[in-house]
């Protein structure tokens, strides 16, 4: 049994209670999305149960959570079978799969894009950084991760985050051709090695390397930016 603060996400009091819940578009620096659904569990309240994703899902008095159940391992697989379907050359993925026993998908893969939609580039970009220099366009097949009518953003300071962040790998940011302070960023596979967490944890070493990074870059483009207004 954990003990909680009224309105915490299930996920976070999961954790707390030392019990395993995936997630591919959570990451404790930005607000919750619910955009991957891998956090799904059960949840048995007022003698109903129901599907919930866990990382925007509020903790309550009387709640019962079920992280392990056979409608939970179903939803799960089948939304990673999507998702490798999408992207089959993702590590991340991959390990994925093989911590839930899919060593492969009946489904084909549509298009050469490794982008599985999670939005934690954009959100970061947003959220942490401030810049909004890029965000999701278009609707359903046609949804994707570019920067404003396709050009190299004017509000992008190169931080690099985006390519950080992907779960997939897909981002690579380069010095725009026209302008040397302007940036492009292209989708596509390249080489990405997860850490030895499968890039996903709470607080790993990389992950407070990198935000000590992010911020170190955010103080020194914030001074220059003020000491020329």
């Amino acid at each position: 049994m954990v003990q909680v603060e009224k309105g915490t996400p299930v996920l976070n009091a999961a954790r707390k209670a030392g019990i395993v819940i995936p997630t591919l578009c959570y990451h404790e620096a930005l607000k919750p999305y619910g955009a991957c659904r891998l956090c799904m569990v059960e949840i048995l309240q007022n003698k109903k149960r129901r599907l919930a994703t866990s990382c925007n899902l509020p903790a309550e008095a009387g709640m019962e959570v079920f992280t392990d159940t056979a409608p939970v391992r179903k939803i799960r697989s089948q939304i990673l079978e999507l998702l490798l379907a999408r992207c089959p050359e993702a590590p991340l993925l991959q390990a994925m799969a093989r911590r839930m026993g899919i060593n492969t998908t009946g489904l084909k893969k549509k298009d050469d894009s490794d982008c599985i939609l999670c939005g934690l580039c954009v959100r970061f970009c947003e959220e942490v950084v401030g810049v909004s220099a890029i965000g999701l366009s278009n609707r359903g097949t046609d949804r994707e991760v570019t920067t404003p009518f396709n050009k190299a953003s004017e509000a992008c300071i190169g931080c690099g985050s985006c390519t950080y962040i992907c779960p997939t790998g897909c981002i690579e940011m380069k010095l725009d051709n026209t302008s040397s302070r302007l940036h492009t960023m292209k989708l596509g596979r390249l080489s990405h090695i997860p850490c030895s967490h499968d890039g996903r944890c709470e607080s790993c070493d990389t992950d407070l390397e990198f935000m000590n990074d992010i911020k170190e870059v955010l103080t020194q483009f914030r001074n220059k930016f003020n000491e020329k207004g």
